[in-house]
């Protein structure tokens, strides 16, 4: 059965990787599935067909036979779940790398998109100058958690694992801030992720949707 995931006609980045489709195209890269890309607008979003399958009207979706699938996290651990290669084998591992998927979009995730949107929804707010410091400062208190914790290490627990692709596909986010660069060794844990081939493959892959003419 072929796999048909959904995502941005033109994404708001760009291209740059930012969009969610992005984590579940890599997903699929790194357990070696062939999938089909149906690309959507921003108006798509809102009509009937696509909510039947997004019930907030967002991307990316997952359809594979009579099984139909919405947010990331959830499409990506069933990715991992069904092929070898983003879960260890041993129980214990496996748990712990489910466990840091749930923290990269639960914990680390939400202030940096409230970042994300002091800067560039409320960045012209007469009280935006006062907020935005308290904004950072949660920011950087979960990456020097997340810095603490990884150490020197290569990966967040052993082996590559979708943990580590969900951690990182969410401090991709704050590259254009500056805040990571403020942890050396999250900085170097994301150009790892960067430098693995089906990143590669999927960066590029979202960045030819993001730059072709428009007919």
């Amino acid at each position: 059965m072929t796999i048909t995931i959904t995502a941005f006609e033109r994404s708001p980045d760009g291209g740059k990787g930012l969009a969610r489709d992005t984590r579940v195209r890599w997903a699929l890269e790194e357990v070696r599935q062939p999938y089909a890309v149906r690309l959507v607008s921003f108006r798509a979003l809102k009509e009937r067909a696509h909510l039947a399958l997004h019930p907030f009207g967002q991307i990316p979706t997952y359809e594979e036979g009579d099984l139909a699938l919405f947010e990331t996290g959830g499409i990506v651990l069933h990715i991992a779940q069904c092929h070898a290669g983003l879960l260890p084998d041993d129980g214990n591992a496996r748990a712990r790398a489910m466990a840091w998927m749930f923290a990269a979009v639960n914990t680390v995730e939400p202030p940096i998109l409230e970042l994300g949107i002091a800067k560039l929804v409320e960045g012209d707010r007469s009280w935006s100058a006062e907020r935005l410091p308290l904004v950072e400062e949660r920011v950087c208190l979960r990456l020097k958690q997340l810095s603490d914790r990884l150490g020197d290490a290569n990966w967040l627990d052993g082996a590559f694992s979708a943990g580590d692709l969900m951690m990182i596909s969410v401090l991709l986010r704050l590259k254009p801030s500056g805040l990571l660069g403020e942890y050396q060794n999250l900085s170097a844990y994301v150009a790892r992720g960067e430098a693995r081939p089906a990143y590669r493959r999927a960066f590029e892959a979202q960045l030819a949707i993001n730059t072709r003419p428009m007919d």
